[in-house]
């Protein structure tokens, strides 16, 4: 009996090594298409080469700590994929029984929005987005990645990159937002059709409310501060 189980066990052990070895085989094949197709250089580019695009110093810090606290905490101390993020992501959503925490982290989303289209369906896209991961993170700094994944985000009612939302809700730049502009404008691109501004307020309050914790959680801001920033008044400038 035990030597039927051990070799029940080694078929199914030979059986999921070989689907992952042709998964891992068919998501670089996958990666290789795309990025012969627009070299990643080019494709980044796209982005950079826009007059409106701005760099890593010119974006509000306390943006740039909502992103990481809400999004990929461990961005800056991290390369390659997380599976820690992963995991986080799937305990805090069960526990709040809704979808509040994306388990991508920062440079996956980027990849999914270059070769994409901002969708991974399947397994072998899925793996072909980490090979494109792993080449963002060999030619780009940190810093680099997160001012791209910025401008090449959707922040609702038309506005595309940090730049344009800011100025579009609030006509302040992006190097200048309030604690509480900058929450709400971190916690838009989870799904913009849902928190954008002009339909979606209240959805875009509570969003917020869950980026400031975080930053609250990690260190970023005091509990002070955050009932602060939630108390302001971030409803879209008439301009």
């Amino acid at each position: 009996m035990k030597k039927k189980l051990a070799g029940f066990l080694g078929i199914l052990l030979l059986c999921i090594l070989t689907a992952v070895a042709t998964l891992f085989y068919q998501g670089y094949v996958r990666y290789q298409r795309e990025i012969k197709a627009v070299p990643l250089k080019e494709k980044v580019s796209s982005y950079t080469d826009d007059p409106d695009y701005v760099s890593f110093e010119d974006i509000d810090d306390d943006f740039v700590n909502a992103v990481i606290s809400v999004e990929d905490k461990r961005f800056f101390s991290r390369s390659g994929y997380d599976f820690i993020a992963l995991c986080r992501a799937l305990y805090h959503n069960f526990r709040a029984g809704d979808m509040i925490e994306g388990g991508s982290t920062i440079t996956e989303q980027i990849a999914k929005n270059l070769y994409f289209d901002g969708y991974v369906n399947g397994l072998e896209e899925k793996m072909g987005e980490i090979f494109v991961l792993f080449d963002l993170e060999e030619h780009f700094s940190k810093k680099e990645l997160f001012a791209l994944y910025a401008n090449m985000n959707y922040y609702g009612d038309g506005y595309w990159g940090i730049k344009d939302a800011a100025m579009g809700y609030y006509g302040a730049d992006c190097s200048d937002l309030s604690l509480g502009q900058a929450a709400i404008l971190a916690g838009i691109p989870n799904a913009p059709a849902i928190y954008q501004l002009s339909t979606g307020y209240e959805g875009a309050k509570s969003r917020q409310e869950w980026v400031l914790l975080t930053m609250c959680n990690n260190g970023y801001i005091t509990e002070a501060e955050a009932e602060s920033a939630f108390a302001e008044d971030v409803r879209p400038v008439k301009h």
